[in-house]
């Protein structure tokens, strides 16, 4: 009986050894740590799908000045690092007007950053927000999206 519960347990322990995780070799202990990654290196962001809103407004003039502060906002929370994607969509039936991906892992510190946006405020983008789980590396895309932007805003 003794050498049928030892022979189970070397079956379990050789078992356990083949299923365990190995280390990656290239892991970044203070990089992983400073992007805030857990084990996996993931972490929660908010994503938002913004959406064309209910108020209309007709006079071309208002309608640029909300989108060029919505544009500047956009830049502003770019370089606080709060907002990692942004971008548009093309037509489309479903009046989705674009996307942003913000680094903050509440929905109410979310919804706080959108308030900040004139187009937003204004009821021409409504949002909706969702957490979303991501590679916690996405924000060194900012470093590389500005050196391939040829133009500044």
């Amino acid at each position: 009986m003794k050498n049928i519960l030892y022979l189970g347990l070397l079956i379990l322990g050789t078992l356990s050894r083949s299923y365990a995780q190995k280390t990656n070799a290239k892991y970044d202990h203070l990089l992983a740590d400073s992007l805030g990654a857990d084990n996996y290196g993931m972490k929660y962001y908010s994503f938002v799908l913004l959406k064309m809103g209910a108020t209309k407004i007709t006079d071309k003039d208002s309608v640029n000045r909300l989108f060029d502060g919505h544009m500047k906002n956009i830049q502003r929370l770019a370089k606080e690092k709060k907002l990692i994607v942004a971008g548009p969509f093309g037509k489309n039936e479903r009046d989705y007007r674009g996307i942003f991906i913000l680094n903050v892992k509440t929905i109410k510190e979310a919804e706080s950053l959108l308030a900040t946006d004139p187009a937003i405020k204004a009821g021409l983008l409504i949002s909706e927000i969702t957490l979303w789980y991501g590679s916690a590396a996405l924000p060194l895309y900012l470093e590389a999206s500005e050196k391939v932007n040829k133009f500044e805003f």
